[in-house]
């Protein structure tokens, strides 16, 4: 609806600055000529907005203006409180600073949602951690959270997985991200991509240098390559197995990382065929820990593989009787 884009031109403007027009009708889902219809209309309706055009214009507010806007739906009101976990406001700090916000945002509802947003904030809960994900390293996210709101470089020391010898990096931050209870610091080295995880940074100092980010690139453009990397990885070695019926369920959120697709659980048998894929043959040893629960159908590689670290466990228990 068009109140609805002029509400969010209004939205957006105060908060960004000068905006071109084809970052708004990107934004909002129209053409550029929508859009300055759009601020055609904002201004005569009194809004202080004007365009500039040329290579650096665009359209921006008159200095100083401020908007009140009340006018928030009964959903939009219920989704401004279904938040992430309070855990990672509190790892950055600002725990109380979101009950305060809470506490302003509520004030200015129109009053017939605030009863609807009360309710939501207590009836919906985002736990952001796996099932049996096990305690997470703590992780020091103070020098982190300075250099990404301060738009400064990081002089990092990072222990990479599997090694005990920390190194030290120079990087340009685009954010952080939490996921899965883990949080991650998105940044530049060199002018590409890279993702250290927070537990693992072993001390961050800022630099006195300015970000140098890549001209037009946000953090989730960052984030969206980097995970893709991550979840499109070669695995080489593909794996096909059998899981007990009643252990599916289990099974299923455990080597969620490298099942292939999801099991077909719709028949009645005592057994479920599962697929994996796995990068390297040491990898498959972590469906030991299912016991007899699982059985590997092929490679016969990793059932011998599979065979050997069993028998070698049986050994050192049997060595001790």
């Amino acid at each position: 609806m068009k109140s609805d884009r002029l509400l969010s031109i209004l939205l957006l403007l105060p908060t960004r600055g000068r905006v071109t027009a084809g970052e708004l009708a990107e934004r909002l889902e129209v053409s550029v000529r929508t859009i300055y219809r759009d601020i055609e209309a904002l201004s005569a309706a009194g809004v202080p907005v004007y365009a500039e055009r040329g290579r650096h214009g665009g359209i921006e507010l008159l200095a100083g203006f401020r908007t009140d806007v009340t006018g928030l739906t009964s959903d939009e009101s219920r989704a401004l409180f279904v938040l992430a976990a309070q855990g990672a406001h509190a790892a950055l700090g600002l725990d109380a600073a979101l009950a305060s916000a809470l506490r302003k945002v509520m004030a200015a509802l129109p009053a017939p949602h605030r009863p609807a947003a009360d309710v939501t904030s207590r009836r919906i809960l985002v736990d952001a951690t796996r099932w049996l994900g096990g305690p997470q390293p703590d992780a020091d996210l103070d020098a982190l959270r300075d250099a990404v709101f301060a738009d400064r470089r990081l002089l990092l020391r990072y222990r990479h997985g599997g090694t005990g010898e920390a190194r030290t990096y120079t990087v340009d931050p685009y954010g952080l991200v939490a996921k899965a209870g883990v949080w991650y610091l998105v940044a530049d080295r060199r002018a590409k991509p890279r993702l250290f995880r927070a537990d693992r940074v072993r001390s961050a100092r800022l630099l006195d240098a300015p970000v140098r980010r890549r001209p037009g690139v946000e953090l989730a453009d960052v984030w969206a390559e980097l995970r893709r990397r991550v979840e499109e990885r070669p695995g080489g070695l593909d794996v096909t197995a059998r899981v007990r019926r009643d252990r599916l369920g289990l099974f299923v959120r455990i080597t969620a990382p490298w099942l292939t697709e999801r099991p077909d659980d719709s028949g009645d048998g005592e057994w479920v065929t599962v697929r994996l894929s796995y990068g390297v043959l040491g990898e498959a040893r972590g469906l030991l820990q299912f016991g007899d629960q699982v059985e590997v159908v092929s490679p016969p590689e990793v059932r011998a593989e599979l065979a050997r670290a069993a028998a070698s466990v049986t050994r050192l228990y049997a060595g001790k009787g």
